[in-house]
């Protein structure tokens, strides 16, 4: 089962999408939002979810404070689920935050997208490789604010990925199976 943690929605059951989905475990959640939320990076943002599955990141974000969120997903099966999901968040959430969902490959949306984004969340099925990723971040860069935050999940395998102009590596973490890789722009 899969859950928003914490916030105006906290303890909201979300739905979860049949196939071609790896929802990002609790565990791995609690520590990402522990670390936004010490840096002050939910309040207020404008929440970007590229191949967002059920959509459980950026929810979990405008549960804790973020004002927009925009989840992209290409399948329309999980887009429905994201959906549903939306409108969960949106009920327990009220009129404080508005969410869209954009049934949309990642580069289509970013090619008509308008920023700015100031917190991002990347995670493409295993099966994106590297130079994909990489393009898709180098289409990112430009609807990024000032001092956004970029978090890409891949597989603990995969190598650190490749960050186009415009973003700058922070951090990176694995648990288990998972790595998280941080960036942020570039000054």
């Amino acid at each position: 089962m899969t859950r928003i943690i914490a916030g105006r929605a906290g303890s909201l059951s979300l739905d979860v999408p049949d196939a071609g989905t790896r929802p990002t475990s609790d565990r791995v959640r609690e520590s990402l939002f522990g670390a936004l939320e010490s840096s002050d990076a939910l309040r207020g943002a404008a929440v970007l979810d590229l191949y967002a599955g059920s959509g459980a990141l950026a929810l979990e974000a405008v549960s804790r404070g973020a004002a927009s969120a925009d989840l992209v997903e290409k399948s329309p099966k999980a887009a429905t689920v994201a959906q549903r999901n939306a409108a969960r968040v949106t009920k327990a959430v009220g009129t404080d935050a508005v969410i869209r969902v954009h049934r949309s490959s990642a580069d289509a949306f970013l090619r008509a997208a308008r920023g700015p984004f100031d917190l991002v969340f990347l995670d493409p099925p295993y099966d994106v490789g590297e130079t994909e990723l990489a393009s898709t971040l180098a289409l990112l860069v430009p609807l990024l604010g000032p001092g956004a935050d970029v978090v890409i999940e891949r597989a603990s395998r995969s190598p650190e990925p490749s960050l186009p102009d415009g973003l700058t590596a922070t951090r990176g973490k694995r648990y288990g199976d998972t790595a998280l890789w941080w960036a942020t722009t570039s000054d």
